[in-house]
């Protein structure tokens, strides 16, 4: 009976690492009510909009991008961005030229990388924080460890099954029924996975439930104007963007930035 051994491990599993992901995200709703009142009364930039929606590497994005269609910045398609202008006129435009390089040129990978990591772009996360709209960096992280901790104990679960089916010795029939018993602790994990899935998308993971409805209640941008377009890239991202050149140039050599 050392199958029944086993199944305790993976019941043990399941269960820990759900409750813990279920306690997380009850957290994680829970704070901003508890630390901050009121979404901010003043109409966010489309810095603070970037970052609710996609982070801060979404900033990154859209202050290229707004560099790039107001000739201060030159973002070509092969991945290499050049300093038009070196006069910033924000503190992110200006961590962006310096980031750059005396030299006037660099790829865009790093500045996107080094300008999401900058100190201006973390003031700005500080003070949406603080104004209840997003999600603290503890608890994003938490979040995502849960979720990881989730998916571990499924893939234990599955792995315990298999030795328990594959031990020697058993009795004939003997693997349909602890399949059946191990089936159970996956599809809790599984089910929670999903429920968790389901709760968050296609929500930003930066964004507090304050946040999100303040991003739910935009109205969608009206294509035409440079103003619309960085309204609809601070929103939607890359995606959002009518010239592949432009995509290429901020999609190359990028890595994946999951939003969860």
């Amino acid at each position: 009976m050392l199958w029944v051994l086993l199944l305790l491990v993976a019941w043990g599993a399941a269960a820990i690492s759900c409750i813990r992901l279920c306690l997380v995200t009850a957290g994680a709703a829970l704070r901003p009510a508890e630390t901050a009142g009121d979404p901010a009364p003043h109409e966010l930039s489309l810095y603070e909009t970037a970052f609710l929606a996609g982070g801060p590497h979404r900033v990154a994005d859209l202050a290229l991008i707004s560099m790039h269609l107001r000739r201060r910045l030159l973002l070509a398609h092969t991945g290499w961005a050049t300093v038009v202008d070196p006069e910033g006129r924000d503190e992110v435009e200006r961590t962006v030229i310096r980031v750059i390089g005396p030299e006037g040129q660099s790829r865009i990978a790093p500045v996107r990388t080094a300008a999401a990591a900058a100190d201006a772009v973390r003031t700005l996360a500080d003070r949406l924080v603080a104004a209840g709209l997003a999600v603290p960096h503890g608890t994003r992280t938490g979040l995502e460890s849960a979720v990881r901790a989730v998916r571990g104990a499924a893939v234990l679960v599955v792995a315990l099954a298999a030795a328990a089916m594959l031990m020697p010795g058993q009795q004939t029939g003997y693997a349909g029924p602890v399949a059946a018993w191990f089936g159970l602790p996956l599809v809790l994990t599984l089910g929670c996975l999903a429920i968790a899935r389901v709760e968050n998308r296609p929500y930003s993971p930066w964004a507090s439930p304050s946040g999100q409805r303040w991003l739910d209640s935009l109205p969608a941008p009206v294509r035409g104007a440079d103003r619309d377009l960085l309204a609809a890239v601070a929103v939607r991202g890359v995606d959002a963007l009518q010239d592949p050149e432009l995509r290429a140039a901020l999609r190359s050599g990028r890595t994946a930035h999951p939003v969860r």
